[in-house]
């Protein structure tokens, strides 16, 4: 067991004796103070906090004159919950019903020998993993939401008040918004730091400003962990977004007017993958192919026929509402056959990829970009994969080509998902993430709702309400109205308008990494069900908000 102790000149005394008396069977670490000379707590308590808060030291004794001044310091990091004890049955409650990890003591309100006592009971005391104990500390967590941003409060109520409102509808909503989900704390943290202030044009080792080591390695730890993670030859992390990602892969390989063979927007395909308003089907010649008819799902035989027939310069493969997984062995075969480029947009699954549900597209494919939010639950932002033989003009095409400098922050917080992706409990998440979305699409067609391609491969299914006489923006609404996102959506051969559509696109990301699992998803599809079966009625619609809000209230958001 290791114990980080500290003290300004007002609680030296006490600190020495604690340190005598605990380093007899224990590893003491020693902070500071050294004498009785005038110091600042602030620095010291600062210190031990840190030490707790990284995980070097078990526990953390903080003394000054009062107790007080320390653990107001202490307390300011996360991860550490300081108390000012002033008896032993106080040191052992706080260890107990708080969870304290720091013991705060006062030079003048204690003895050095009762302080000896009552660090010894502190340390020898467990928390209490009960219920009742584990909300009210929980809380204390969640209030890390809002303290994060408190100090917005004053110096801006009206931005202020925007994050309280998506913290609230975070907490007390069912999203099932196929392509979000929320990161981790320590995303955000790294997301809002002080990398933001760092101009960095160029990359790791070659930048067109100074000052760029701290940034440079947060850079190279996130093109390594993404190598990593995705059995890469080279990763681009500077893309802004996916779409970003796209534009730099077209500019590194082909021309403005070559040919690009890419899914339908309507058919669940991109934007970005060549949509007639977006800046691809204005550069590019776009020829898209379908699903099936029949089945809802790719055809590869004759997706390969169309490719022998276009020799497009890219075969491009991604979607952002396809429920069915991708065979990337078998569109390799077609891409060496049509002698073309093979591109792979894994956006969506990124997460399911690197968490080993889904077939990689990284062995096959030439280049490869995804987002790095979504599934993957990271910052929003993109990230390019290629052979190395792409890498030059991959990079190139990404700075100086198509962005300045770029998001240092954002870039590091790219780090912290990838490193979180490559733990075990990450996998175990992208297990349940898949079968949370087979659950749920299956209480929906159990209720009589036809599921586009009759159900689904990975995080997301369509639904086909207009079969039920409604549209995708009448369903997305009610359900809004009832607590639960989700967004209206084409589906394949949509004879509605993109802005009334014929379905809803489901997803399971974000309420799969909040804890729920099969049980939720049965409850989540039958509500949703008595609420698209009675779209008109607000009753419904109010009863199933209280109850999708209590339930969500059981599942904090990370």
């Amino acid at each position: 067991m290791k114990i980080a102790i500290g003290s300004d000149h007002g609680g030296y005394e006490l600190k020495e004796a604690v340190k005598a008396a605990l380093s007899q069977d224990k590893t003491v670490i020693d902070k500071g103070t050294f004498s009785k000379d005038a110091c600042d707590y602030p620095d010291y308590a600062q210190a031990v906090a840190l030490a707790v808060a990284k995980g070097e030291a078990d526990f953390g004794i903080l003394c000054c004159t009062s107790g007080i001044g320390v653990s107001m310091a202490a307390g300011r990091f996360q991860n550490v919950r300081a108390a000012v004890c002033r008896t032993v049955d106080e040191a052992v409650t706080t260890r107990q019903h708080n969870g304290a990890n720091v013991l705060c003591l006062g030079g003048k309100a204690v003895s050095p020998e009762y302080a000896v006592e009552m660090a010894k009971a502190f340390i020898a005391t467990p928390v209490d993993e009960s219920e009742r104990h584990a909300r009210r500390r929980m809380k204390i967590e969640r209030a890390m939401r809002l303290s994060d941003v408190s100090g917005l409060a004053a110096e801006d109520p009206e931005v202020f008040a925007a994050i309280v409102a998506q913290t609230e509808q975070e907490d007390t909503e069912i999203n099932l918004i196929a392509s979000e989900n929320t990161s981790s704390r320590a995303c955000r943290e790294a997301a809002g730091s002080v990398l933001m202030n760092k101009y960095a044009e160029g990359y790791p080792g070659k930048r067109w400003y100074s000052g760029c080591l701290p940034v440079d390695a947060a850079e190279e730890l996130a093109r390594n962990r993404a190598c990593q993670l995705f059995g890469a030859e080279h990763a681009n992390v500077q893309p802004h977004c996916g779409s970003a990602a796209n534009m730099a892969v077209y500019f590194a390989t082909i021309k403005p007017g070559d040919t690009i063979l890419s899914m339908s927007l309507d058919q669940g395909g991109h934007l970005s993958h060549g949509s007639p308003v977006n800046f691809s089907g204005k550069l590019y010649n776009i020829v898209p192919y379908t699903v099936d008819k029949e089945t809802e799902m790719l055809d590869y035989d004759a997706l390969e026929k169309q490719a022998l027939e276009v020799k497009p310069k890219i075969l491009l493969t991604g979607a952002s509402a396809y429920p069915r997984a991708l065979d990337f062995k078998r569109i390799r075969e077609i891409c060496d056959k049509a002698g073309c480029l093979m591109m792979v947009d894994m956006a969506h699954i990124a997460g399911l990829v690197a968490g080993g549900v889904h077939m990689s597209p990284v062995p096959y494919a030439d280049i490869v970009t995804t987002t790095t939010h979504k599934t993957l639950r990271g910052p929003r932002g993109g990230l390019i994969l290629c052979k190395e033989q792409f890498a030059k003009a991959i990079d190139s095409a990404v700075f100086p080509g198509m962005q300045g400098g770029p998001l240092e922050n954002i870039i590091a917080a790219k780090a912290v998902c990838f490193r979180e992706a490559m733990e075990p409990a990450f996998r175990e998440y992208a297990r349940n993430l898949v079968h949370n979305c087979a659950v749920l699409c299956k209480t929906m067609a159990d209720r009589g709702y036809r599921i586009v391609s009759g159900g689904t491969d990975n995080h997301l299914f369509l639904v086909d309400v207009k079969s039920r006489g409604m549209t995708g923006k009448e369903a997305a609404a009610a359900l809004d109205a009832a607590g639960i996102v989700v967004n209206k959506n084409t589906i394949p051969y949509d004879t509605e308008s993109p802005f009334k559509t014929s379905g809803i696109r489901v997803g399971t990301a974000s309420v799969t990494t909040r804890g729920m699992g099969e049980k939720e998803m049965i409850k989540i599809g039958t509500w949703m069900a008595d609420v698209l079966d009675n779209i008109a009625d607000t009753t419904v619609q109010e009863r199933v908000k209280r109850e999708a809000k209590a339930l969500a209230l059981q599942f904090p958001v990370p």
